[in-house]
């Protein structure tokens, strides 16, 4: 337990110390943009690009695992073909959802670096 005298060693906002206006000052100003190391930027479109190209691995694994659990499936349930025509609409929508997500990466990982570059 803290006596009356003592500063916690921590300032969080759940904290019993200063309250959150006198933590923050609001004539702080923003700090400067961060510079990025040459070897920091390729590396990062590296990272990037082979984020990109597993786009389409990601589609095809999706799909034949969709199709493969649905096979076995209807062998041990005896419903073929039916669990293995939803388990792959399944999977293709799994795909196509991951490949969605990757361009919206893609586009977000592009408009960084233009802004990085001070073309956005």
């Amino acid at each position: 337990m803290q006596s009356a005298n003592t500063v916690p060693s921590h300032s969080g906002e759940m904290s019993q110390g200063l309250a959150m206006s006198e933590q923050h000052p609001k004539d702080v100003t923003p700090a400067a943009p961060t510079v990025f190391d040459p070897a920091a930027r390729k590396t990062k479109r590296a990272y990037n690009a082979l984020s990109a190209s597993s786009v389409g691995l990601e589609l095809g694994i999706a799909v034949i695992v969709g199709l493969l659990g649905g096979m076995w499936l209807d062998n041990r349930l005896g419903t073929t073909p039916w669990l293995m025509l939803v388990l792959l609409v399944l999977g293709l929508v799994a795909g196509f959802r991951n490949v969605l997500r990757a361009v919206e990466r893609a586009e977000r990982a592009g408009d960084a670096e233009d802004k990085e570059n001070g073309r956005g």
